[in-house]
Parts: structure tokens; C-alpha cells; sequence
């Protein structure tokens, strides 16, 4: 499970980094899911090898443009493109509001059906490797985070209890291998219940702009990362309350709370800057969450990707 991120830019983007845009892509195979697509999201993916026909879904966690004006242009050039397969958005009603006027005013007619997904009904979706539960948070306008659990855990068969209930080896034994429930004299049988996982599942929450980083308490059970915005630092906690948004402090002082073992920190204000020694910077935000956070911490930049491994370890990939 990697994440590359695709925007770390506040509000609007800087000469170097773009607005709000992170791509999580799937253990196997080329399946990928976007999360938020500010204007120019599209792109960025152009500067990677992610492709619009593999992407299974479009989670958009609030309505401000700068987490959403890319979506109808990411729509276009998929249909230009060739893709033919639906495509699962999940967003608050009114993106489906505004996409639907979009779509009419430029005559906009995609070659693929959308199956919208409304966020303030708080989903769970379901993908064949991976499972999406949406949490609610706060924001100047209903903000969401989203959890990813890998559906797919590598595990090892039960012998002895195959063995007790008289299971004989062969295509049953496969079955249930390969996470099918099979049926076996008379009984139906999960396979769940004969499968010794070798590592837990791995977890990422995602969260949109939010003020309150302790509503995530129930989302982060059982995660290895949370991706959250550091808009600010605690210099700035007035403006980060009266526009909703988290500074780096606070954030970090919630990861530590619940023994969160990696923070990824993104979505900051185009104020700091990327050098170091200028005032106010990124180091800032950096030096503050540090100051009150003990797990391993990342400051996003765009097009930095990390991985999370079988075993829950958490890095960035390295370039060649």
C-alpha cells in the first residue's frame, strides 16, 4: 500500500507545490484511488505512472476548491482517454450538485458511468481489496476523512482445525485459501475461520481540513498512518479556529494520544516557505510536531511517496 502525494498546498498552490491531491495505491497490481483533486491534479498524475483506467474511485473530502476543482477536468481527459469502466465517487452531496451543472453547461458527456456516493451518509465501500469507511470531522463546511483497510491479508491455512472437522485436502482447502466460504456435509463453512493471518491488516486514514483532530480517536484504532493537515503553527491557533483548520501542535499532541505510530502532516499555508532558514517555514511546522509527537514523522512534499509495508513498517520511497 503506498501513498504519493500529488498536492501539500493550502488554499492555492505555490511555484512548488501543487493544492490538496494524494493517490493511494493498492499492494497489487495498478489499482489506485484519489483522494481530493484540486485544480491541476491532473496534471500531476501526468509527472507519475498512475493511470486514469486503473483508478477505482474518487473520494472528495469537502467542497472547497481547492480539494475539488480538478475533478471535472480528471473526468474529461479519463473520457478522452478511453476509459469505459464506472468510476465510484464519493463526495458531500453538493460536488454531485455542482458536477452534474458542470457537466451540462460544457457539454460534458462521459463515455463511463459515475455511481456518486454521498459522504454525509457516512459510508462504508467495499472494493475487492480494500474496504473505505468515512468519518465525519470539523470544518467551516462538512469535512470527511476516509479509513483504508486492506481487505486481503496474506494467511496461512488451519491444518489442525481443517484436520478435526474431517476437511480433506484438495480443492476445499483452496477455496477457503483463497477467501471463499465453501459448504462441506451439509455445513457452511467461513473461511475466515480456518485462516491463521501471518500480519494484521494494514490501515491509513486520510483526513479532509478539521479542527478537531480528536474526532479521529475511533478512526485511527488499529491504523499505522494518518495523513492530516498542518495548516499552521500554534503561533497561528486563533487563525487556524477561525478558518477550521489544525496547526502542528495540535495535531501532533492527538497522534501521540493514541500511540499513533506514523503521522504524515500535509495541506500547508503558502506563508511557510520551503527553505529552512526563511521565517516562517515548513522546518516550523516540522520543529512544533516534534516537539510534542514521539512516533515517526513525515512532512509531505509533492510527488513524495511512502510506502506501508506487510508488516505495518511505514517509509518514504527513495528515488533511484
Amino acid at each position: 500500500m503506498n501513498l504519493l502525494f500529488l498536492g501539500t498546498s493550502a488554499g492555492v498552490p505555490t511555484k512548488s507545490r501543487n493544492v490538496s491531491g494524494i493517490a493511494l495505491r493498492e499492494s497489487k497490481g495498478k489499482g489506485w484511488y484519489l483522494i481530493d483533486c484540486g485544480e491541476g491534479t491532473q496534471h500531476q498524475v501526468l509527472h507519475t505512472k498512475l493511470s486514469f483506467h486503473s483508478l477505482k474511485a474518487i473520494l472528495i473530502t469537502h467542497v472547497h476548491g481547492d480539494h475539488c476543482y480538478g475533478l471535472p477536468g480528471i473526468l474529461a481527459s479519463a473520457g478522452m482517454g478511453g476509459r469505459k469502466a464506472p468510476l465510484t465517487i464519493v463526495a458531500p452531496a453538493g460536488i454531485k450538485a455542482w458536477l452534474e451543472a458542470t457537466c451540462d453547461a460544457t457539454h460534458l458527456c462521459l463515455p463511463f458511468a459515475l455511481e456518486f456516493i454521498a459522504s454525509e451518509d457516512l459510508p462504508s465501500v467495499k472494493f475487492e481489496s480494500m474496504a473505505i469507511i468515512t468519518h465525519r470531522l470539523s470544518h467551516r463546511a462538512p469535512s470527511y476523512a476516509y479509513g483504508f483497510t486492506e481487505q486481503k491479508v496474506d494467511a496461512d491455512l488451519n491444518i489442525e482445525k481443517l484436520t478435526q472437522q474431517g476437511i480433506p485436502r484438495g480443492p476445499l482447502w483452496g477455496q477457503l485459501k483463497q477467501g471463499f466460504d465453501i459448504v462441506f456435509a451439509g455445513e457452511q463453512l467461513k473461511s475466515r475461520d480456518f485462516l491463521i493471518s501471518k500480519n494484521t491488516p494494514r490501515k491509513v486514514v486520510i483526513a479532509g481540513d478539521n479542527d478537531q483532530p480528536d474526532l479521529l480517536m475511533d478512526a485511527c484504532a488499529g491504523a499505522q498512518v494518518l495523513v492530516h493537515e498542518a495548516t499552521y503553527t500554534e503561533e497561528m491557533a486563533e487563525k487556524a479556529g477561525d478558518v477550521g483548520h489544525s496547526y502542528a501542535k495540535l495535531v501532533a499532541e492527538f497522534a501521540e494520544s493514541v500511540h499513533l505510530p506514523n503521522l504524515v502532516l500535509t495541506h500547508f499555508s503558502p506563508r511557510y516557505q520551503l527553505n529552512p532558514h526563511a521565517s516562517p517555514s515548513i522546518e516550523d511546522i516540522r520543529k512544533e510536531a516534534q516537539s510534542a509527537y514521539s512516533g515517526s514523522l513525515y512532512l509531505a512534499r509533492d510527488f513524495c511517496e511512502y510506502t506501508l509495508d506487510k508488516a505495518g513498517h511505514f517509509a518514504e520511497v527513495l528515488g533511484e
